[in-house]
């Protein structure tokens, strides 16, 4: 594919756009984007060569994507999508995300790469442009066909990308583009992507944890650093025999912010020999424990190291426990949460401020037990100040749907996490361990999620039934929900895989 260059009176001598009438649509843009997309000029100078930016239509942690206008030889005209990396972007990281566009790209779904851009730290890939609608404004008017197409196509495109080895790592419905019109699909943003112990893919083999040269919030998560096993300050190494003990206590006091910012945050309970243990001890240990500060000990404990990059409400439950061996599982979660939304018809489905209360959002669902042997065959002990039960996964999306059950009994579906109290991780070790005290943990608020849940189920049935009319949300197989257990099961080692989904029942005719 060839390109030709925009015309000359439309570039100014230092490579910017100069606004005409070929380019007027950029008026109705913000300010805040022109200055962008000049900033993008100088930055990179030879896109005024070949495109026309339009305007900027997506912005992440690690990158902005612009909308790019080339003029072909034969003189037609093409959209792009052009994605720019944040100048802090490890080399590494930006040779790994090509490498998995160009060799996993541009079929089976997954979007592929035309042309790359670099002018010293700056780099630009540039992608075919796919018009699109977020799920966010059509998930009320989906069909369940358009549902299940929809999940297909999503497997479809995991199973392409699991043959060579790559864990995407961030599967949500931003990521994966759906144009309802042409039912067309396309899976994007590796910028996150690992590889698995067996990847094809050379640059994936490099372990990319971490390799971004300055440290970014992940989506504005805080990172509590509460659960992890750590060693202790620099100053205490000669005593770190002694201190691994107790660190197991004082490992959950850890907070990077206060309470009266944050609202109420999870602190974790002593039994009475810990509590002996901790005054014993109390030259050698941290002194913030319940306070509203950090001390210098805290500060110094290392971060247990995992995997954890991904969009909060998507994470795998071996991701939220930090789970060292994460395999592509994590991807096929991910599917499933997707698919809980669509057949629930909430967006997002989950929604947490941090790991924990994540987990116990989850619980909400799967149930605390089957959350605490599944968290076992990986390696890691949750426990639970409660027991939650196992939610059916039919009666839940119908009653969120407004769509009474079978029995004609609406069953009440609990805000995620809204009355749990609490829970911990740790390491697993085949040993007795205390339960949790209750403390409210989500008072005020903090961490209740599923949005526009009904707190009068009746009148959201009668809200609903018009838009269930006609889109076979009153006919959904029993097929949706096996395969949706089977793609949320907690074990990551017995979850269905991408390839052995798309073989499920639900698919049969495709």
């Amino acid at each position: 594919m060839e390109l030709s260059s925009i015309s000359a009176e439309d570039i100014s001598t230092d490579g910017c756009i100069i606004k005409s009438d070929r380019t007027k649509r950029i008026n109705k843009v913000s300010r805040d984007v022109e200055v962008d997309i000049e900033l993008l000029y100088k930055a990179v100078p030879q896109l005024a060569k070949v495109f026309h930016i339009i305007d900027k239509i997506g912005e992440g942690t690690f990158s902005s994507v612009y909308l790019g206008e080339a003029r072909m030889r034969d003189g037609r005209k093409e959209m792009f999508a052009l994605k720019h990396l944040i100048p802090t972007s490890h080399p590494t990281r930006i040779a790994a995300e090509l490498q998995c566009l160009t060799v996993a790209g541009g079929r089976e779904n997954v979007m592929g790469v035309t042309y790359c851009f670099r002018r010293e730290d700056h780099v630009v890939i540039v992608m075919p442009y796919m018009e699109h609608q977020a799920i966010v404004d059509i998930i009320g008017s989906l069909s369940f066909e358009e549902v299940r197409l929809y999940i297909y196509h999503l497997l479809k495109a995991l199973k392409h990308i699991h043959q060579f080895g790559i864990i995407h790592r961030d599967i949500k419905p931003n990521n994966f583009l759906y144009n309802r019109h042409s039912q067309m699909y396309a899976l994007v943003d590796f910028g996150l992507a690992q590889g698995t112990a067996d990847t094809q893919l050379k640059l994936l083999k490099v372990d990319l944890t971490g390799l971004r040269k300055v440290p970014r919030p992940v989506f504005g998560e805080r990172n509590l650093n509460s659960y992890a096993p750590s060693a202790s300050s620099t100053k205490q190494a000669a005593s770190k025999a002694e201190l691994e003990k107790p660190n197991k206590v004082k490992d959950q006091s850890k907070r990077r912010h206060s309470s009266a910012t944050w609202g109420p945050l999870p602190v974790r309970s002593q039994s009475c020999s810990q509590k002996a243990q901790r005054s014993v001890q109390q030259g050698l240990t941290c002194n913030c424990y319940l306070t509203d500060r950090v001390c210098n000990i805290c500060m110094a404990r290392k971060q247990q190291v995992a995997p954890r990059a991904g969009t909060p409400g998507f994470r795998a439950p071996e991701v939220l426990t930090k789970c060292p061996n994460q395999g592509t599982a994590i991807d096929v979660w991910s599917a499933g949460v997707i698919l809980l939304s669509l057949l629930s018809g909430r967006y997002p489905f989950f929604k947490a401020s941090d790991d924990l209360i994540a987990l116990t959002q989850i619980m909400t669902i799967r149930g605390s037990k089957e959350t605490i042997q599944a968290a076992k065959k990986f390696g890691k002990a949750v426990v639970c100040s409660r027991e939650l039960p196992r939610q059916d996964l039919r009666t839940l999306c119908e009653t969120l749907r407004g769509i009474n059950p079978p029995n004609n009994k609406v069953t009440p579906v609990p805000v995620a996490g809204g009355d749990i109290d609490r829970c911990t991780i740790q390491d697993y070790a085949p040993t007795t361990r205390p339960a949790a005290a209750k403390h409210g943990l989500l008072k005020d608020g903090v961490g209740k999620t599923l949005p526009n849940h009904p707190e009068d189920l009746s009148s959201n049935k009668r809200k609903c039934s018009s838009l269930t009319d006609g889109l076979g949300w009153d006919r959904v197989p029993d097929e949706a929900y096996d395969l949706l257990d089977q793609l949320l099961d907690l074990n990551p080692f017995t979850r269905i895989t991408a390839d052995q989904a798309l073989q499920h029942a639900l698919f049969r005719d495709l």
